[in-house]
């Protein structure tokens, strides 16, 4: 072999488009991606978790190794979803945080974590300002995360000129990836004749020198193209040992080709493959990284690693507006050019140049408002722009005072708070505008291109609150010349898509009345970007009708704006719903229309009560259509709450009534009538939900329910029973460690267990295998060498934790 070392490294891209609501900051249920809230959630389930906690099977199909990929491989994740992580799903992003800290102990103190351009920009379509603050702020988000500088940083589309370059190393940063179609010419640092190798012919298993305007230097690595590619669109990852075999198949003998130095190979792929695009790729992956640790001939590594034990010898000169998505360089992004999803073969993408207008010439607009507005607040509202990031994710009042006391030109009031805030957030979406999702897919009407839309539409917003000037019919005229495969064109998207998502302190208000109505908000309730304080609320009942009036305060939380509210509404049963919101006046006037109401409610003259309530709100009316997304579930569910018992009563009367019957029909082995079969089947999946909703183990219930639905032939298959099930047990096992010695949880834990193995719970038991995990490598050798000793008691314990872990499809001791 070699005496020159190998080394393999593998990067995973990991990003989501934002799906945040802009004017709640939350993302709100998509029912695409059932049963799943969103997909956020989806992808999470079926790819960040499971990367997190990755399996390595034995050769039974047992797992004997639960392992951190992260560590392991190199990765970026954007900004904005490390954010919803963050928020949602706490446990991951710490684990991915971690990760970064293994790396640094396995890698020579180098990180494997690189940053992002903040909200996934094209880079070389931006201006010089534009990419000093999707610089910075991917730069701050990245320290306050990881605790460090990063070293690397992931280009989004890995799209690329000069300028963008020479801002990174002017920002400190070492390297970057890009795809090997993006290097033109390369040759060795000293001499001085080049070599193209356009059309992806660069060799990838040495980094680059890439020389800049400025007289700095950044260091390149070109991924090895081919290998990526199979891996992500050919099936690679079917198998893990296929994959390290691949990945070390790159390899050549010293001389060959020219290479004299010590080789990497690497990939770089979107991190989804890895569980989302192809499903258990993240077994496949930690398959594949095992193999390769194990062999004393190559080393895993990181780019920065790499980096500092041997520097680059060869220079490179790039493409410039060049990038891995798009074979005509960066047009994808601006116009039609034949670059698209594949899924839609026949239509056209000529709403991409209009589209790109658009944006550039809102973008024009939000940069002049703030400098002009944000003159008379800010030092400089630009720098102060560029330094927001601080207070995006943290609008906690000591940090964005201290954030103003910093930036803004004096003491500002408190209605010039609100003013100073107002512009900062206007200037936020004035940035998210320019999301590259949006010109990535197929039709101007798509989602991701709609999410874009909707930001426009709130920095359009924000800039007529703050100046009266209506940006919205110029914005709408451009999109009028983007035509549609769908629609008429891209105006018509932005009206029916976006322009009706708009939401303003009244409308938060009415959503929470609504909700408050049902007992589905309190006094003090979070609603979002928003925070609601009510007073003086009063709730009646008669029968199915109620009405519910009250005070409350509407605070936005990134602004400060604050308003005050009086609302009324009337549920006169099923339906039916009727909701006023106005001003608050004074309390002589809440308190007479309170008085009034209450008076035609309490004689039982809901028409009466309805014309009263419309007379009060005259032009302030809100229905359920108005409601958020969730919040209008939540409300409609708690509308048929009372139809639901009723059929709940009947179908299980049916059922109870007609149990001796079916009996006697399996004893026939005779197929029950259908409406049996179905009340039989509604009554025991209802119990199965219950039950796994339920915080105690009930382990001779859950096995009478199953054996039930056996004699039934009730089809208990579906991901959503079975994730009910899969949370249910992972609640118990953790409840469990909390207390690992409680031998009478245990046993109902293991036959829990036994049960639900009549489930096909699969990969959706990973959170009680982890714990199991946890356990096996903790506490599992102490009890051992105690049962060794001739302790009983821990001799029965390993028996019963052993068996659990069978039953979860453990290697077990």
């Amino acid at each position: 072999m070699s005496d020159l070392p190998r080394y393999v490294c593998v990067h995973g891209h990991f990003y989501q488009p934002p799906r945040e609501n802009p004017w709640l900051d939350e993302v709100e249920v998509q029912d695409s991606a059932q049963p799943y809230h969103d997909w956020n959630e989806r992808i999470t389930a079926e790819c960040y978790a499971p990367n997190a906690h990755a399996r390595i099977l034995d050769g039974e199909g047992l797992i004997e190794n639960i392992v951190n990929n992260y560590a392991r491989i190199s990765f970026n994740f954007g900004p904005t979803l490390l954010a919803w992580l963050e928020r949602k799903r706490p446990s991951i992003h710490e684990a991915i945080v971690h990760a970064d800290h293994i790396s640094r102990r396995l890698f020579s103190g180098h990180g494997s974590a690189l940053a992002q351009i903040y909200n996934h920009m094209i880079m070389p379509l931006a201006t010089e300002r534009e990419r000093r603050v999707q610089l910075a702020w991917g730069l701050e988000d990245f320290r306050r995360r990881f605790g460090r500088e990063a070293e690397g940083i992931w280009l989004p589309e890995t799209a690329v000129d000069l300028l963008t370059l020479d801002l990174l190393a002017e920002a400190g940063l070492a390297f970057t990836i890009l795809a090997p179609r993006q290097a033109a010419r390369v040759r060795r640092l000293g001499e001085e004749e080049w070599r193209d190798v356009s059309d992806g012919r660069v060799d990838p298993t040495t980094p680059y020198v890439q020389r800049l305007p400025s007289g700095r230097t950044i260091a390149l690595f070109f991924y090895d193209g081919p290998i990526s590619q199979d891996l992500a669109f050919a099936g690679l990852l079917k198998s893990g040992e296929a994959l390290a075999d691949r990945l070390m198949s790159a390899f050549t003998e010293p001389g060959a080709n020219g290479r004299d130095w010590p080789q990497l190979s690497h990939i770089a792929t979107d991190g989804e493959s890895y569980g989302h695009h192809h499903s258990q790729g993240e077994m496949a992956l930690a398959y594949a990284l095992s193999v390769i640790e194990r062999d004393p001939d190559v080393s895993l590594t990181n780019y920065g690693e790499y980096l500092e034990r041997h520097p680059p010898t060869m220079e490179v000169e790039i493409f410039e507006n060049s990038s891995w998505s798009c074979i005509h360089g960066v047009e994808r992004w601006r116009a039609d050019c034949g670059c698209n999803s594949g899924m839609k073969p026949h239509w056209h993408q000529k709403w991409r140049a209009p589209l790109r207008e658009a944006v550039t010439r809102l973008g024009e607009r939000l940069d002049s408002i703030l400098e002009k507005e944000g003159g008379a607040l800010f030092k400089d509202p630009f720098a102060a722009r560029e330094a927001m990031i601080e207070i995006i994710e943290d609008h906690a009042p000591e940090n964005v005072d201290r954030f103003l006391a910093e930036h803004a030109r004096r003491p500002l009031a408190a209605h010039e708070v609100v003013r100073a805030l107002k512009l900062l957030e206007m200037a936020r979406f004035g940035q998210l505008i320019f999301t590259s999702c949006a010109w990535f897919f197929d039709e101007v009407s798509g989602i991701e291109t709609v999410q874009v839309m909707q930001y426009a539409a709130r920095a359009m917003q924000l800039a007529q609150d703050l100046t009266g000037q209506d940006l919205e019919p110029e914005f709408r005229e451009i999109l009028r010349g983007a035509p549609s495969n769908v629609l008429e064109n891209g105006a018509r998207a932005y009206d029916e898509y976006a322009k009706p998502a708009r939401v303003n302190l009244p409308r938060v208000a009415a959503h929470y009345a609504m909700a408050a109505t049902f007992g589905l908000a309190g006094e003090e309730h979070r609603l979002g970007a928003y925070a609601v304080r009510a007073e003086k609320v009063d709730r009646r009942t008669a029968g199915r009708s109620s009405l519910c009036t009250g005070t409350a305060r509407m605070t936005a939380l990134a602004t400060r704006e604050e308003t005050e509210v009086q609302f009324a509404v009337l549920h006169a049963g099923d339906h039916n719903l009727a909701c006023g919101v106005a001003p608050l006046v004074g309390d002589k006037d809440f308190l007479a229309m309170r008085s009034e109401l209450a008076e035609t409610f309490e004689r039982g003259d809901l028409a009466e009560s309805i014309r009263r309530l419309d007379g009060h709100f005259e032009g302030h009316g809100y229905s359920v259509r108005d409601l958020f997304r969730d919040g209008q579930r939540e409300v409609v569910r708690a509308m048929l709450k009372p139809s639901y018992a009723s059929a709940e009563t009947v179908l299980r009367r049916m059922h109870e009534d007609n149990v001796p019957l079916l009996n006697f029909l399996g004893w026939l082995s005779i197929p029950p009538p259908r409406h049996m079969a179905e009340a039989a089947r509604f009554v025991i999946r209802t119990d199965l939900k219950r039950l796994f909703r339920s915080r105690e183990i009930d382990v001779r219930r859950l096995g009478e329910l199953l054996d039930e639905a056996q004699r039934r032939d009730v089809d208990l298959s579906g991901e959503k029973l079975g994730l009910l099930a899969a949370g249910w047990l992972a609640r118990k096992v953790e409840k469990f460690a909390a207390d690992p010695l409680d031998m009478e949880h245990l046993a109902k834990l293991r036959e829990a267990r036994e049960h639900l193995s009549r489930l096909s719970l699969g990969l959706l038991q990973w959170r009680a295998q982890n714990v199991w995990f946890d356990l096996n490598q903790g506490l599992r050798p102490e009890m051992g060498d105690k049962a060794a000793q001739g302790d009983e008691t821990a001799t029965a314990w390993c028996e019963a934790f052993d068996d659990l872990g069978r039953l979860l499809g453990m290697r077990t001791a």
